[in-house]
Parts: C-alpha cells; sequence; structure tokens
C-alpha cells in the first residue's frame, strides 16, 4: 500500500515538471536588458528600436534600457555587442550595413558571421532622395542634367562611410552615370542639417526620419529608392520608375545577440518580438512612417544576412568604397 502511494505520488508530480520543460529560457529575462543601436538617436535605427523596444519589455517583464553607440559605420556597437557576455541581456539592433561592413572594415574584433546570432528583421525602411526647395530641383531629370551639366559638382551625404544609406546613393550615382563627392556624417541628424541647409545636394535618408521636414516643405522628395514604393508617400515613384536603372536598394533594420547565447533565450526572444511586430498599435505606427514589416525566423535571417554580405561585397567594389 506505501508503495502504492508513492507510485501515484511521483505520477502526480510528473505533469508540473513537463509543463515547466517546455518554458524555452527558464528564469529569463530576470532583470533589465540593454539595446545597443550602433548609430546616433534620431536614425532611422534608433527609431525603429524605439518603436519596439517599450511594447517588447513590457512583453519580457522586464525594462529595456537603449544605448547608443554611434561611430565608424556601426562597428563601434557591434563590438560591444560582440565582447558582452552571450546571456540574452545585451541585444543589437542594427541596419543592413550590418552587412556591408563586413568589406568597409575588414580588421574589426569581430567577425559578422561568427560572432552573431540573427534574431528576425524589424522593417524595412525606404530611403528618399531628399534635396533643399532653394537647389531649384524638381525631379530626378533636373538633378542628373543639373550633375551632368558640372561633371563632379555633386555632392550627397550619408550616414557614415558604407553605411545603407551611401550604398543606395552609390547605386542611384552608378546607375544615373554621375560623378560627385561623398560627404560622410556621424549619423542621419547631422546630415539632414547640411542638407536643409543646403550645404551638401542630396542624401537618400529613411523615410521615417525625413517625414516631418517633407510636410513643413523644409525639404523636397524626389524619389524612393527602394524596390517599391513607401506606404508612407504612395505618390513618389521610385528611383527606377524614374528612369534610373539598379538603383534600388533595400535598407532594413534587425535585431541580433551575441552567436553564444542560449538557444531557449534566442527562441523567447523571436517569438516575444514577432508579438511586438503582429500588435496592430505597432503595426499603425510603423505603416505611418513609412517602415514596412519584414519578418524571419532567426535560421533564415542567419541565412539572409549571409546571402547579403556577398551581394554588398560586389556593390562596394563596383562603387569603389574605401572607407579607410
Amino acid at each position: 500500500m506505501k508503495k502504492l502511494a508513492v507510485t501515484i505520488a511521483a505520477l502526480t508530480l510528473t505533469p508540473p515538471a513537463i509543463a515547466q520543460s517546455t518554458d524555452t529560457a527558464p528564469g529569463w529575462p530576470n532583470k533589465t536588458l540593454r539595446m545597443v543601436v550602433p548609430f546616433t538617436p534620431g536614425s532611422g535605427t534608433d527609431a525603429v528600436a524605439r518603436m519596439v523596444t517599450e511594447r517588447l519589455g513590457a512583453q519580457l517583464g522586464q525594462t529595456i534600457v537603449i544605448e547608443n553607440r554611434p561611430g565608424a559605420g556601426g562597428t563601434i556597437g557591434m563590438a560591444v555587442v560582440a565582447k558582452a557576455n552571450p546571456d540574452g541581456y545585451t541585444i543589437l539592433v542594427h541596419s543592413s550595413s550590418y552587412t556591408v561592413t563586413p568589406t568597409t572594415y575588414p580588421n574589426t574584433p569581430y567577425d559578422t558571421l561568427r560572432d552573431f546570432s540573427g534574431i528576425t528583421p524589424l522593417s524595412n525602411l525606404p530611403n528618399v532622395l531628399v534635396i533643399a526647395p532653394s537647389k531649384g530641383i524638381r525631379s530626378v531629370k533636373d538633378l542628373i542634367a543639373s550633375a551632368k551639366a558640372k561633371p563632379g559638382s555633386l555632392t550627397y551625404a550619408s550616414a557614415g562611410a558604407g553605411s545603407a544609406t551611401q550604398l543606395n546613393a552609390e547605386r542611384f550615382r552608378m546607375g544615373a552615370g554621375l560623378e560627385g563627392t561623398h560627404v560622410p556624417f556621424k549619423g542621419t541628424p547631422e546630415a539632414l542639417t547640411d542638407v536643409i541647409a543646403g550645404r551638401i545636394d542630396i542624401y537618400f535618408c529613411p523615410v521615417i526620419s525625413v517625414l516631418q521636414f517633407l510636410k513643413e516643405g523644409r525639404l523636397l522628395g524626389l524619389a524612393v529608392g527602394s524596390t517599391k514604393r513607401s506606404s508612407a508617400l504612395p505618390d513618389l515613384q521610385t528611383t527606377v520608375e524614374a528612369g534610373v536603372p539598379n538603383s534600388d536598394y533595400n535598407f532594413w533594420v534587425g535585431m541580433a545577440v551575441p552567436s553564444k547565447t542560449p538557444g531557449g533565450v534566442i527562441t523567447k526572444l523571436h517569438q516575444n518580438t514577432i508579438k511586438t511586430l503582429q500588435a496592430a498599435d505597432i503595426t499603425e505606427r510603423m505603416a505611418k512612417l513609412g517602415a514596412e514589416q519584414m519578418q524571419m525566423t532567426p535560421r533564415e535571417f542567419d541565412a539572409y544576412i549571409k546571402k547579403e554580405i556577398g551581394s554588398n561585397a560586389a556593390l562596394v567594389k563596383a562603387a569603389k568604397i574605401n572607407v579607410n
């Protein structure tokens, strides 16, 4: 009888034990998380990070603190995350320039493929080609004609050498057959200041960062540099539609963690990030700001990053981008 009671007690304890094992990351998170953004506050990458942080933190039951670590095409912030304890408490939110730096910054203290694990892309951020109204240019056709009339006179800004904003500009420049001078800035806010003032001619700026300036008339949008038109600027043609072949570039923002982060933590972070992105208010806010969602599994995102590193290496070589 005693033996039977022990057996029944053991069976009674089994369900809770099984239920507990289904938790992909038991105990995580139990403290504040740090989200490193390797660009300045006000940049497109920073805007997306801040858009998802509060809700994601609420779902995880912890506060997420954003830490901006700009400079060197995002490699400074990436190095911080690569060296962090791979316990799930340090997260990287980067842009597609993440896949450019292996070519433009070959001597970084980390390996992009080996030292990071993707969580998911957060959004695709179309870039819009902007210019100051004072320049008197009202179309892509006008811009090309003006630049060709004075070969080499065109100046174009970027949020840093080798950044996604530079790559979009280089694709446009090569597609249009133009020569010009690239002027890198620390970030988007700094670049916009000089473009608005007319000191720099053009900038392929993330729509999310420039909508207010377009509405106020401080800048004029000539076209979007993405594959398709932006939902936030549906009447603005793409640069390809404007007659510049092979000028489109997809600028995305994504999330990653140090590569040795436990698989259970990666799964839990991915699941909660997807829930955040699917929330009605987040979807609506992104649409209004021209940020278009693109979601992948961690494995799909890692494969996508590997493919983009190869394609961007070819673009860097063709555009003769030399960060040093």
